[in-house]
């Protein structure tokens, strides 16, 4: 339980700012992350979510070497000390959620890796959208979109084939000291879970409290039920300690500075039962992301790597304000701010 007078928060940065790949084949590539955590360390940042890339492999061990090669090239670097959480999705190819037991044994060994890779990068949290396959619709026998009430009939068997598997994930991931947050997602990016109850409701009958819901301010203004099931959603879990991480990101997924998330509506339930860091998501138009998150805004170009573009801000400014904004809407918390 959070008291009134613990007013220090932490606050992470996503990398999704920069990248959807660290690129641990790379060796020079960490010179670059280094370049980025050391500009935004001095901003006031007090970690960083790094997103781990999904692959095709199903033999993981050398993508894990890879990642333990990459923190030893950040430790030479300096950052050895650098706090970070990692950003995971399943996928099509990796699905707990499959009618196949292979599939989903090999989701679990796929997410298992995932594991190992925030273990090895020296992280105590993995979060993201780990049930269905982020960003993939299920279709009819004749190739319709399914939607709406045949949807929530879908996601049931779904729901219940993946119990086993994340609640196996789970305490594998205890083993390594890693926490696992089960991002819902909101209908514009999948189709299933898009609400935090969603997942609370998954979440019954787990055992420990390894493993939670990572709640995103984006996600519950564009697919919430409404700010009063949200509280109720917030106190139900609190209690259980199943609120892994909080993610305070746009709706547009851009700037945080001038934004219309409802900071008030989405902190106060949060701020009296959390206490874990605050990571701050701006989804840059760099590759990865056009084309999914079918971005019309101009990329904030990063120093660098892009040249100046006039009128338009670089990544640095646009997380200098987002910290800045966040920090400030932080401080006005009270108990009185709860009505």
């Amino acid at each position: 339980m959070v008291t009134a007078t613990q007013t220090r928060r932490e606050v992470f940065f996503s990398f999704f700012m920069f990248t959807a790949d660290l690129q641990p084949d790379n060796p020079s590539y960490a010179e670059v992350i280094a370049q980025h955590i050391r500009e935004l360390s001095s901003y006031g940042y007090d970690g960083f979510d790094l997103p781990i890339a999904p692959t095709p492999a199903t033999d993981h061990h050398a993508e894990i070497q890879s990642y333990v090669d990459l923190k030893h090239r950040l430790d030479d670097l300096g950052l050895g000390e650098v706090r970070i959480s990692t950003n995971v999705a399943t996928t099509r190819r990796f699905d707990p959620t499959s009618p196949y037991r292979e599939q989903r044994e090999s989701a679990l060994a796929y997410l298992r890796s995932r594991i190992d890779i925030t273990a090895a990068l020296g992280g105590s949290l993995m979060a993201g959208p780990v049930i269905f396959p982020y960003n993939v619709y299920p279709v009819a026998d004749d190739g319709q979109p399914i939607w709406s009430d045949a949807l929530q009939d879908w996601v049931r068997p779904g729901y219940q084939r993946a119990h086993g598997i994340i609640e196996q994930l789970g305490e594998y991931a205890g083993e390594r000291g890693v926490a696992v947050g089960i991002e819902p997602v909101d209908h514009w990016e999948q189709a299933a879970p898009n609400l935090v109850g969603d997942v609370a409701d998954f979440l019954d009958g787990f055992r420990g409290a390894n493993v939670g819901v990572c709640i995103d301010s984006s996600h519950v203004v564009l697919g919430s039920e409404g700010p009063e099931t949200f509280r109720r959603q917030v106190a139900r879990l609190a209690p259980e300690g199943r609120i892994s991480s909080i993610h305070v990101s746009a709706p547009d997924r851009g700037r945080l500075a001038d934004s219309w998330i409802p900071w008030r509506t989405f902190l106060d339930p949060i701020l009296p039962v959390y206490d874990g860091p605050f990571l701050i998501e701006v989804f840059n138009a760099v590759p990865a992301f056009v084309n999914s998150f079918r971005l019309t805004r101009r990329k904030f170009w990063i120093p660098g790597e892009d040249a100046p573009v006039p009128g338009v801000p670089d990544a640095y400014t646009v997380a200098a304000e987002a910290i800045t904004k966040v920090r400030d809407e932080l401080s006005q918390f009270t108990p009185a701010s709860l009505g």
